[in-house]
């Protein structure tokens, strides 16, 4: 059975850092390309990070480049978002997504439950 389990959610200042985790079971971790995605209030679920099976490539939203970083640890099944210098416009349910490697530009069959962010100005 897949799963992926979200932690590291909580309230912050703007300016402050977070890091989101996420636990991966039930396939081939390293055979799979990660991604977070988040989704604000009232609003539709958008990109944010993706990075490839063996982390050789992340691609970023515009909004935040420069201040997110995803990893990811194969030996430990996780991938990880580290954010900086958070906005409120960050403030969304962040959820960690995974597809086959092969699977290029396909949608992401496995999802998790979501972890909320939020940040005050």
């Amino acid at each position: 059975q897949v799963q992926l389990v979200e932690s590291g959610g909580g309230l912050v200042q703007a300016g402050e850092s977070l890091r989101l985790s996420c636990a991966a079971s039930g396939f081939t971790f390293n055979r799979h390309t990660m991604a977070w995605y988040r989704q604000a209030p009232g609003k539709e679920r958008e990109f944010v990070a993706r990075i490839t099976w063996n982390g050789g490539d992340d691609t970023y939203a515009p909004s935040v480049k420069g201040r997110f970083t995803i990893t990811r640890d194969n030996a430990k099944n996780t991938v990880s978002l580290q954010m900086n210098n958070l906005k409120p416009e960050d403030t969304a349910v962040y959820y960690c997504a995974a597809r086959n490697r092969v699977d290029v530009g396909g949608d992401y069959p496995y999802w998790g439950q979501g972890t909320l962010v939020t940040v005050s100005s």
